[in-house]
């Protein structure tokens, strides 16, 4: 049954990715009046076709694995005569290679621009149907052997903001934005709030051909001699009708700064206050649009196995409206796709390993398993693939979209194409070299089953 999800997810995952792709490639090129033979969903043989008015079979075929578009080029006719006299005057007109090389750039474009529209989507609708949870990086445990450059220095409870001046929150982002300094030796800066006071410091630490490894790169936070958690911040989220925040007139987006004479420094601390003070009179501080408020609240009380505790009547984090879920996921892709590429070059350069570089059986298993643990990381993961799919296809490897458009700008510098001899050369050599990368990923692969 396991194997069974895999293979779907695996599927849906691929299928999803390089339909949305290709046709990103049709829509333009109809738009562009290039005549498009066929747009297949799947691959290889055809088992049901339907024809629109333009000529255009639209096909479904037997394997659901991506899908293709066939647009009819100058050369194919030369290659293959019969082809022109099952084609109208009007569709031999409108060939690929007839049309304005802007026309040609933007046709080829489009599939990889598509890649990055269907990821905004996925974002800012994850972010639309979630709440914020409002999370920060927070230092748990210091390797006091580090060596800092100022006088400075990283201590319990620490809040790390920003790492060289990149906002960080959560997990995904403190390593990300680690792992873009893999191989570099300098300065990282680290903007920290600390514990019970209102200034907000640097710690910079002096690093040595940083993260040197694999296993250095898979906990880059262990390496660099820091364990961090990701703790909530004390900031309301939903409030409960009818409950003691309610009540007392807390209101989302208020942050608890105090509880009687505890300090509040994250969502934790309120829980832990409010538990343990069953129907007691409790003073809130609470800052709320940068103006500090002192409210009484009647705490609430229930009963949990046998024990009294307090209750407050709210959920953490916060909503977000349309417009900033969309600017969020719009970052989110743009940030995502700057890191992939920064990662392809540290991969080129050596910085980076390449162990972790997956093939279909990789892909197929984080399929399977972000398919089985729910549908947004499913959808999470489709955003990131559909990112990395966009990001690859835009290099400059001929047989990809990315080569393609080098090629024309080749053409436009040269005021003519390349000689057909020397591009029949650069896309055997580009094929031959993404057959090796495939290799090499499936290789991978099977490699992290020993």
């Amino acid at each position: 049954m396991t194997y069974l999800i895999y293979i779907l997810a695996f599927a849906v995952l691929l299928g999803v990715l390089v339909t949305i792709h290709e046709f990103g490639h049709f829509i333009v090129a109809r738009m562009c009046n290039v005549y498009v033979q066929r747009f297949s969903i799947g691959m290889g043989p055809v088992f049901y076709k339907k024809y629109d008015k333009h000529g255009t079979e639209f096909a479904l075929s037997a394997i659901p694995l991506g899908g293709y578009v066939s647009m009819i080029t100058n050369k194919l006719i030369e290659l293959e005569p019969e082809i022109s006299s099952q084609l109208s005057e009007e569709q031999l007109k409108n060939t690929f290679d007839s049309k304005p090389k802007w026309q040609r750039a933007s046709i080829m474009f489009a599939g990889p621009l598509a890649n990055f529209l269907l990821s905004i989507f996925i974002f800012t609708t994850i972010f639309f149907n979630t709440a914020d949870p409002q999370t920060i990086a927070v230092v748990q445990n210091i390797n006091q052997e580090i060596a800092y450059s100022s006088d400075q220095e990283f201590l319990k409870n620490d809040k790390i903001l920003s790492i060289n001046n990149i906002k960080v929150r959560d997990a995904k982002d403190v390593n990300l934005e680690l792992l873009s300094y893999a191989g570099f030796s300098g300065e990282l800066n680290f903007l920290v709030e600390r514990v019970n006071s209102d200034n907000l410091l640097n710690v910079n630490i002096i690093v040595n051909n940083f993260l040197p490894t694999s296993d250095s790169q898979s906990n880059p936070t262990q390496y660099l001699g820091i364990d961090i958690a990701y703790l909530m911040q004390p900031i309301i989220g939903k409030v409960i009708s009818g409950g003691s925040a309610y009540n007392a007139g807390i209101i989302s987006n208020d942050k608890i700064l105090k509880i009687g004479n505890t300090n509040i420094n994250f969502a934790n601390d309120i829980r832990n206050e409010v538990s343990k003070n069953p129907n007691a009179n409790l003073e809130f501080k609470i800052s709320r649009d940068k103006e500090i408020l002192y409210i009484p609240v009647s705490i609430g009380s229930e009963i949990i196995q046998d024990s009294e505790i307090g209750v407050l009547g709210v959920s953490f984090g916060t909503s977000r409206n349309f417009g900033e879920a969309l600017s969020k996921g719009i970052y989110e892709t743009y940030n995502l796709s700057v890191k992939t590429l920064q990662f392809i070059g540290k991969m080129i350069s050596g910085n980076m390993g390449t162990e972790n570089l997956s093939g279909p059986i990789g892909i197929a298993q984080m399929a399977g398993n972000t398919a089985q643990a729910g549908f947004l990381p499913f959808m999470y993961l489709m955003a990131l693939l559909s990112i990395s799919l966009a990001v690859l296809n835009l290099l400059p490897i001929p047989v990809l979209d990315g080569g393609q458009l080098t090629l024309l700008g080749i053409e436009a510098i040269r005021g003519k194409p390349l000689p057909e001899k020397a591009e029949n050369v650069i896309y055997t050599a580009g094929a031959i070299l993404v057959g090796m990368l495939m290799i090499f990923a499936i290789f991978n692969d099977i490699s992290r089953f020993f």
